[in-house]
């Protein structure tokens, strides 16, 4: 068992290296990943510090994708309230593990090949974090077959939650409109208008249909959006350019705002299996609900049009639960060495899936559907 500081020394034609290229999932491909860090996105000036596991054996070989973090930036669950106990108690947080891919929060396989090698690697990475008196591993948005793997062994389960959109065999917007109550199904359609009545049009360009040109467009928009909130983006132009160069089959599509032929603003998705997953987006005008027509209607739209059953719009916003997102319970996944911090961090977990659970039951009993369209569990 090694551990990478980098993925180029991965052969390509390895089992490995061919399963994860094959996957429906964009982010379990390692090209993701090199992408990643080849482009400097996801590098120790980043405080991303690539620290992988690689177990290669006669059973075959397995990979779990690990980073050494001196922050908390980028990562989209919050563990900043254990931070401070940590740091109360004289005990360094920093630097922590991390098995996430790099400002993406969406679920995805972060165990990678045999998953019997699984007891392996969890034991090395676990001397590894003592020798180096690293007290904690998080696996962020891990897939079911993570949680799966994993579920005897010493990790803590830490819930939350995100929204999902799910495609009922609808044949149409206006046919997955009826679904709703009359005065949100109206609410839509006047969001809907108020794009239409601005002069906006959409152009959604895909895969290998986008240029260079189209990329430095979109860049453009993407770090409006950090730049608005007084922050610098995550990610460069140089990685947006080179996604579909390392692996053909990582299918992004770019939700193009025009306006006189312009574009003023855009939302980037990855189409996965039968999943789309909504990440970016960003504009240079303030306009009253081009976000949602960017982020939201358009990618339902496209759902609907090319029949895929899932859209993952990204994490947070109740405000989807009224346009027809559905919430789901999540969890991520937490080692801890320390045993009275293990010990501590477990009860704050439960006690805090308590009150997801609360909040989850919330929102499932309220609908914006009618009886006749409200959603059978």
């Amino acid at each position: 068992m090694t551990f990478l500081s980098d993925l180029s020394s991965l052969s390509e034609s390895s089992n490995l290296f061919q399963k994860s290229h094959d996957s429906n999932n964009p982010f379990e491909s390692i090209e993701y990943y090199k992408n990643l860090e080849l482009t400097g996105c996801a590098a120790k000036h980043t405080g991303w510090i690539p620290n992988h596991v690689y177990v290669d054996s006669s059973q075959g070989s397995l990979l779990i994708p690990i980073y050494q973090k001196l922050n908390s930036y980028g990562e989209f669950i919050f563990d900043y309230v254990w931070e401070n106990a940590f740091t109360q108690h004289g005990i360094n947080y920093y630097p922590k593990l991390v098995s996430t891919v790099p400002f993406t929060p969406c679920h995805s396989n972060k165990i990678i090949g045999n998953t019997k090698l699984i007891n392996e690697a969890v034991d090395k990475v676990t001397d590894f974090m003592a020798q180096q008196k690293i007290s904690t591993w998080h696996i962020l948005f891990p897939s079911d077959q993570d949680i799966h793997v994993l579920n005897n062994s010493m990790f803590i389960k830490r819930y939350g939650h995100r929204f999902i959109w799910k495609n009922y065999a609808y044949q149409s917007f206006e046919e997955y409109l009826d679904k709703f109550k009359s005065r949100q199904r109206k609410n839509i359609k006047k969001e809907r208008q108020t794009i239409a009545d601005a002069g906006i049009k959409f152009e959604i360009i895909e895969g290998d249909k986008i240029q260079d040109h189209h990329w430095e467009k979109f860049f453009n928009f993407y770090c409006q959006t950090y730049f608005d909130r007084g922050q610098s983006p995550y990610l460069n132009l140089d990685f947006f350019k080179s996604l579909t160069l390392f692996n053909p089959k990582i299918s992004p599509l770019i939700f193009f705002a025009k306006h006189r032929d312009e574009f003023i603003g855009a939302s980037l998705c990855f189409r996965g299996g039968n999943t789309l997953y909504g990440r970016h987006w960003g504009s240079t005008i303030l306009l009253k609900n081009l976000h949602f027509e960017a982020c939201y209607y358009q990618g339902i739209e496209y759902c609907i049009n090319n029949k895929i059953e899932n859209f993952d719009p990204g994490i947070q916003g109740e405000h989807k639960l009224r346009r027809g997102f559905e919430v789901h319970k999540k969890c991520s996944l937490h080692l801890i060495l320390e045993k009275d911090f293990r010990e501590a961090i477990e009860r704050f977990c439960i006690e805090e899936e308590r009150h997801i659970d609360q909040y989850i039951a919330s929102c499932k009993n309220y609908t914006p559907f009618s009886n006749d369209g409200r959603i059978k569990e």
